[in-house]
């Protein structure tokens, strides 16, 4: 299940197509209901599901997070509980929280170098540096059991994707998703740097695998039929009912009336929910220009070379000995 607890950010990305005004959000009560509908409805113990928290920026309403992960925490059908966020309703009071809860995993999104993070990751008035902030908390922040860090690679920052995952790595992380700009347009040079940019990261990952040092790379254990967006139980932060959350993009908007289902009043069945999901690539073909789909196609395709290109040295760093290959992740 993805559930959008907000539409609300204090940072406005570069990359990030999510529409963010004007929005509701969940409340404590509906974030319940969203997750024992998951938990009663769409799974159960023997095929136990994620629930996956995302925005806007999760934390700017912690308690609806917080009610949504002490819900999935007492239900055994809940597997996972994935809280993305861009680190700056962090503290160390969260953390502890987060430790304390072992199906939590805490995904926090990073750009990499100050310069290119600082570049991207507009604030609103009033908001904290979101680099200096992680910096401040690192010590914690890598005292976290259960962390990944997607590093995102905007178009602009492709010639700096290596560098960049360098800079991580130098902070400390050591579990990581990759994440290249999706439904932008990529011009041709900057595809070709996102190429470069694969193949230098990949070494680097082989490298310390052979050397015996624990990395974990998500993106060698996910997969989706639709580039970047998510499919499954799509509950967005008005209460609606949909197959994927590709509404979330604001020039994607017009296909939510398409991809609604229903509501948590009047949530759909589970046959009308896989029918649904079976129909959101043609959708996403049939409204976005041309060039942007391509572009999406291409980073895709790119990094799908890439994840093929480990596992070899993957498989062979399980045979050295399993930590070298998941972080301990």
């Amino acid at each position: 299940m993805i559930l959008t607890v907000t539409r609300a950010c204090n940072l406005r990305c570069a990359y990030c197509p999510t529409a963010k005004d004007g929005w509701p959000s969940l409340t404590e009560q509906d974030a319940r209901a969203a997750v024992s509908l998951f938990a009663t409805r769409y799974v159960d113990a023997r095929r136990p599901g994620d629930v996956k928290l995302f925005g806007g920026e999760p934390l700017l309403v912690p308690q609806v997070v917080r009610a949504a992960i002490e819900e999935a925490s007492a239900r055994p059908e809940i597997r996972r509980v994935y809280l993305s966020t861009n680190g700056l309703g962090l503290d160390a009071g969260w953390l502890d929280l987060l430790a304390a809860r072992p199906k939590v995993i805490l995904t926090l999104s990073l750009d990499g170098r100050p310069e290119d993070h600082r570049g991207l990751r507009r604030a609103l008035p009033g908001v904290a540096d979101s680099y200096q902030h992680v910096r401040d908390l690192l010590p914690a922040l890598l005292r976290a059991p259960r962390l990944v860090v997607t590093q995102t690679i905007a178009p602009s920052t492709a010639p700096r994707a290596a560098e960049n995952f360098a800079h991580l790595l130098e902070l400390g992380f050591r579990r990581f998703n990759l994440l290249p700009g999706y439904y932008l347009p990529w011009r041709p040079a900057q595809l070709d740097a996102l190429e470069a940019g694969f193949s230098a990261i990949g070494q680097r990952i082989r490298a310390e695998w052979a050397a015996g040092r624990p990395l974990y790379l998500r993106n060698l254990f996910t997969w989706a039929p639709t580039p970047f967006f998510n499919t499954g139980l799509v509950v967005d932060a008005d209460r609606s009912v949909h197959p994927s959350n590709v509404g979330l993009s604001g020039q994607l908007d017009g296909l939510r009336g398409q991809t609604r289902l229903g509501s948590l009043d009047e949530p759909p069945t589970p046959d009308a929910l896989a029918a649904g999901a079976a129909r959101v690539e043609e959708l996403l073909r049939q409204a976005l220009p041309e060039g942007v789909w391509a572009s999406t196609q291409a980073v895709d395709a790119a990094l799908t070379r890439l994840v093929r290109g480990l596992y070899p040295a993957w498989l062979a760093s399980k045979r050295r000995g399993p930590r070298a290959a998941t972080g301990g992740g």
